[in-house]
């Protein structure tokens, strides 16, 4: 499949408005949920797809500003989407990048094609790109993921249900079976061409009911298999799989879950799986005041701490009939850190929210958490212990080290208050010895999720490279810090010509 748009030479750009010109690409089938509810959520973006005729972009402001109805702040500053595709192939670098450092860094986000979305979780996916190779800067890239949303004119669509090609794949990259996939909440993987960022199309899952796979997946660094799982609207709610080293779907197995919930995210050890039921529930009532009224802030998920909260542990691999379950205080995990075996007890690092998608206009910084899970007796056990450091997001490990004892961390500082949402600099935790390093971009500079590249053979040996936003002049740049001395600042700087907004997760491409 061939992506429209794709500008070549300097510096060029094409806009939104040539990209909807030029009408939808077609071909793709636009997969459907059997749930009665489906349709209805599928049909809630229909108001995304209208165009914000004369919304001013204003000049972008450190923070989300405050949703005082008016505005929504997932729209605003840094938040806000561009509007352009845009390739460049004079990239400015400050300091010297590492000579290992060869390959595409590349983040996505969600960058609604209409320039509206109803939260920031639904617009559509662009993937943002810079090509690195021996010591320079090849490129910078974005292009949106041609979806079968996005066939559609943008945002989530009423002519299908979100699952299979209907999915905005908006959340993560992953590199898996030598190829770059892009992820979203639900749906399956685009297979995106890493020498332009272009999108070569769907990658499918088959094997199950919802035909739906995790933003999140787990590779295991002893087989090279990757763990994921999918949820649906309608039973079977979850499933599990696993993929050989090819990328092909070789184990689905459903897991018995009695309601339709929100799991972003899972962990994995070197012989167990867990799963988090946690009380973010698919709310079709919510769908349905989102068709009524878009402008109602309702959404097609709901906080309900009614239903309780509950870690699942079962073999890695399977069965999932196997799986045991303790009831844990309410409250909602975006993301794991990683989780190992310590004999017969499982040690999972958290970011952990107090509640999601509760009635707010914000959400609420999440706090490290480290939770023991007891193995050994008739019924799983459960502690829980805060780690106290600044609150922090969206981490990062040495993936050679996924499932397995670890000592090193880094993550997103963050700031969240009533009205305002900040991301910081970075954050790198020694569990080892305590130690906490951190990187402050400065005044007016914000910076994201730091994802963590291999370099040498030991844990850490590496280096965390994040965009960060400089308000001054509405640019971004991609900087690089040494992995184990982030309070050193960055080795290198490459700067873009354009803004990239606040997105999610980023991937390392070698292929």
């Amino acid at each position: 499949m061939e992506a429209m748009g794709d500008v070549r030479g300097n510096d060029q750009r094409i806009t939104r408005r040539d990209l909807l010109r030029q009408g939808a690409l077609g071909g793709l089938a636009l997969g459907a949920v059997a749930a009665s509810g489906g349709a209805l959520l599928a049909a809630c973006g229909t108001s995304g797809s209208s165009t914000a005729a004369g919304r001013r972009y204003l000049s972008p402001p450190t923070t989300a500003p405050p949703d005082d109805g008016a505005t929504k702040w997932w729209l605003q500053g840094n938040f806000g989407p561009v509007h352009t595709e845009t390739t460049s192939t004079t990239l400015e670098v400050s300091g010297s990048l590492p000579t290992e450092l060869t390959g595409v860094y590349v983040r996505n986000g969600s960058n609604p094609l209409q320039g509206i979305s109803p939260h920031w979780f639904l617009g559509d996916g662009m993937v943002h790109g810079v090509r690195l190779e021996s010591g320079s800067a090849a490129w910078y890239r974005n292009r949106w993921v041609r979806t079968g949303f996005y066939d559609n004119g943008g945002g989530m669509s009423a002519t299908g249900a979100p699952g299979g090609t209907a999915t905005l794949s908006n959340v993560s990259v992953v590199q898996h079976g030598g190829m770059a996939l892009s992820l979203g909440e639900v749906g399956v993987p685009y297979r995106l061409d890493p020498t332009d960022l272009s999108t070569v199309g769907p990658v499918s899952v088959d094997g199950g009911a919802n035909s739906n796979m995790t933003a999140h997946p787990k590779i295991d660094p002893a087989t090279g298999l990757m763990h994921s799982f999918g949820y649906g609207f309608s039973q079977p709610y979850l499933e599990y799989r696993i993929h050989d080293a090819s990328g092909a779907v070789i184990s689905n197995q459903p897991v018995p879950v009695p309601r339709s919930v929100m799991m972003h995210d899972f962990a994995i050890t070197e012989h167990d799986v867990i799963f988090m039921d946690l009380p973010v529930l698919f709310d079709l009532q919510g769908a349905m005041r989102m068709v009524q009224d878009p402008a109602s802030g309702a959404l097609p998920y709901r906080w309900d701490p009614t239903v309780g909260a509950r870690i699942g542990v079962m073999p890695l691999g399977g069965p999932t009939s196997a799986i045991r379950w303790v009831d844990i205080e309410p409250c909602y995990v975006y993301h794991t850190i990683n989780a190992t075996r310590q004999g017969n007890d499982i040690v999972l690092d958290v970011c952990r929210l107090d509640s999601a998608f509760a009635p707010a206009t914000m959400p609420s910084a999440s706090t490290r958490h480290r939770w023991t899970i007891g193995t050994s007796g008739e019924r799983l056990t459960f502690s829980d212990h805060t780690i106290d450091v600044p609150p922090a997001d969206l981490p990062s490990i040495d993936p050679r080290f996924r499932g397995r004892t670890w000592r090193h961390a880094w993550l997103a500082e963050v700031t969240s208050r009533p009205g305002e949402l900040t991301f910081t600099g970075c954050q790198h935790i020694d569990m080892t010895t305590g130690r906490l390093d951190r990187w402050q971009p400065g005044p007016g500079r914000h910076a994201g999720e730091w994802l963590f590249v291999p370099g040498g053979t030991g844990e850490g040996d590496g280096w965390v490279m994040a965009f960060v936003y400089d308000h001054a002049t509405d640019r971004s740049s991609l900087v690089v810090l040494e992995a184990l001395d982030v309070a050193k600042g960055p080795v290198a700087e490459v700067h873009l010509p354009v803004r990239v907004p606040y997105g999610f997760h980023a991937s390392f491409l070698t292929i």
